[in-house]
């Protein structure tokens, strides 16, 4: 039979298939975002994500020193605080929870590149990511309270800030004020297509930020748009951001594909804590092999155009990576 073009020749074994792989990954790609809480005196795992943890300070600085040994420098962080109020005032804190873990990671572990969170929905005592007015969030209002939550961040060791809130201009505000206070040089990461997804359920256990009323329709994207996702991502450059991240990742690579192909910096996709516990239901229950369902979806993200990838699995990403899994 004369059949020339042979595809399966660039397949027939695992040297010539990591030779021609498309899609490269590496462990600088990989961040992981981590929990911290008050008031916990041992580290308390999440029920709705097994293997997953509110952190004390002291078994976060633990966590750390593992990311390190297993090649993982950055980390992501969300605060969980023992005293809500309406106007989430312990976000910006200087002793926040988030703040004070900072400091101690960069005292302990100086390598560890930090980014923070910036948001108010674990704060609020609503639930909401800003200020209210009446029973909708004011977004002008909150934009003034975003800026000082980042500045704290970055104050307290922040090498890095991420907005997540979803307001229109608070990449902007936030910009505005780093500068002003002389952190030119800090990067802002922005949550700039974020998407009101049922993906986030067990988040809302994990950071007990669950909106007390309604939903985040009004500022979270609509799940069945791209267009608006490219507009988003092409303001918040406008804005001064520095990243652009899309989330959820695993069921949006369509999006990741779209706002790589419109923007010229890099693009972070956030592998979301509903993707893990479905990674994590479906191996307990026997239907899937956990490990090449990890490898699976991060190649995904990877090969849709994220540039950066945020993870739950890092540590076992970054093992994978080792054994020559993946990547």
């Amino acid at each position: 039979m004369n059949i020339v073009q042979r595809p399966r020749r660039l397949r027939g074994n695992e040297t010539i298939r990591g030779m021609v792989r498309e899609t490269r990954i590496s462990k600088s790609a990989l961040i992981y975002p981590a929990f911290v809480a008050e008031g916990l005196t041992e580290p308390r795992e999440i029920e709705a994500m097994p293997g997953q943890y509110r952190h004390t300070t002291e078994s976060l600085l633990h966590m750390g020193e593992r990311l390190l040994e297993a090649g993982i420098n950055k980390m992501m962080l969300f605060g969980i605080p023992l005293e809500k109020d309406p106007l989430g005032s312990q976000a910006y804190c200087t002793h926040g929870v988030v703040q004070e873990a900072m400091r101690a990671l960069k005292d302990r572990l100086p390598e560890l590149y930090l980014i923070g969170d910036v948001c108010m929905c674990e704060y609020t005592s609503h639930g909401h990511c800003g200020i209210l007015n009446g029973r909708e969030v004011d977004n002008d209002e909150t934009l003034s309270y975003l800026a000082r939550i980042a500045l704290s961040q970055v104050q307290a060791g922040a090498d890095m800030v991420a907005p997540s809130d979803m307001m229109d201009g608070r990449v902007a505000a936030i910009r505005t004020l780093l500068d002003q206070n002389q952190y030119t040089q800090i990067p802002i990461m922005s949550y700039a297509v974020k998407y009101a997804s049922s993906f986030y359920g067990p988040f809302r256990e994990a950071a007990d930020s669950a909106p007390a009323f309604g939903d985040r329709r009004s500022y979270q994207m609509d799940v069945h748009n791209v267009r608006e996702g490219v507009k988003e991502a092409l303001l918040d450059l406008e804005e001064g951001a520095d990243l652009i991240m899309v989330k959820p990742a695993m069921a949006f690579g369509d999006v990741i594909a779209k706002v790589r192909e419109a923007v010229c910096v890099p693009v972070a996709s956030y592998s979301v804590s509903g993707e893990y516990t479905m990674v994590k239901c479906a191996a307990r229950a026997g239907a899937m092999d956990e490990e090449k369902l990890i490898c699976e979806i991060a190649a995904s993200a990877f090969r849709a155009g994220s540039d950066v990838y945020l993870t739950y699995f890092a540590q076992e990403l970054a093992r994978f990576l080792d054994e020559g899994r993946l990547g």
